[in-house]
């Protein structure tokens, strides 16, 4: 059971690698990162909430509905859009290690809104993460070739806090909501608050097959895999072997858009990735 869940989240990680190849397909024909942040949102809503109704997971308490709107605007319209504008900016490698950032701002939040300690592992963490993105910043690489950007920098770090609030709203809708129901009311406020910011282009046919498969493998698919992945291992084992995804786009973006890092990049990576790893090991960051 336990290989089980192993190779759950081994396949959790990987379709989670490939979200940003599969945006930057779409990028590729002529779709704005706003408009496939939108698609996203709401086709993976027709998944998610048509299984949520399936199952019956459909009961909301009318006090989490102002959580839910924040969840919504914060956790997908924002998450899902400054994702894509890192992927855009930055390639699909370079976002998808900002991306896990996400532990240290969670040290942050976590003492404003929960009131946890700041411990020294805590302290340690978000040490090496500050030395991996200056690490990163001075470095060359990514979608664009030579230096990388400070755009790409600023929304990879955004993403990675957007990301953090799934902790803290986790936190709060625990033992209350499947993820299934969650998503069922999150993504189309998410989806509404990107429609405001989004202009629609012509599409074609590989455009559609690069959202529906974003949609399909990277979210459903990847988040159908993790949680069936949590009923034979805990959490810290789960988010360690997740930290997999920036490896699994790395070498996608290798190979099919021949992203590379220089050396001083790929150690500044490797520096985060061992912070993130340092949080879930300790027990503090789940």
């Amino acid at each position: 059971m336990v290989l089980k869940g192993y190779a759950s989240i081994v396949a959790a990680a990987v379709l989670w690698g490939m979200i940003g190849p599969f945006s930057r397909l779409a990028f590729q024909e002529g779709v704005s990162p706003m408009e496939v942040a939108f698609w996203r949102a709401l086709l993976a809503w027709i998944l998610f909430g048509g299984h949520a109704v399936i199952r019956r997971e459909i009961s909301l308490q009318v006090k989490d509905i102002p959580y839910i709107l924040i969840f919504g605007v914060c956790g997908v319209s924002l998450f899902y859009s400054f994702y894509q504008m890192a992927v855009k900016h930055g390639g699909a490698a370079l976002a998808a290690v900002l991306l896990y950032t996400a532990p240290a701002w969670v040290i942050v939040l976590s003492r404003v809104f929960l009131k946890e300690s700041i411990t020294l592992v805590k302290i340690s963490a978000m040490t090496l993460t500050l030395i991996g993105i200056t690490a990163i910043s001075m470095g060359k690489g990514g979608g664009a070739g030579g230096a990388i950007s400070v755009p790409a920098i600023a929304f990879g770090l955004a993403s990675g806090f957007c990301y953090s609030l799934y902790y803290i709203f986790g936190k709060h809708f625990s033992g209350r909501y499947s993820s299934y129901n969650l998503f069922l009311y999150v993504l189309p406020v998410g989806a509404v608050g990107l429609l405001p910011w989004v202009t629609f282009a012509p599409k074609t046919p590989t455009a559609w097959m690069a959202l529906i498969l974003l949609v399909i493998i990277s979210t459903y698919g990847a988040n159908t895999c993790y949680y069936l992945g949590l009923k034979y291992l805990d959490a810290g084992r789960a988010s360690i072997t997740a930290t997999l995804e920036p490896v699994v786009a790395a070498i996608i973006a290798y190979f099919w858009w021949n992203e590379v890092f220089d050396l001083q990049s790929y150690i500044g990576s490797a520096v985060i990735l061992s912070a993130v790893v340092l949080m879930i090991r300790s027990g503090d960051a789940k």
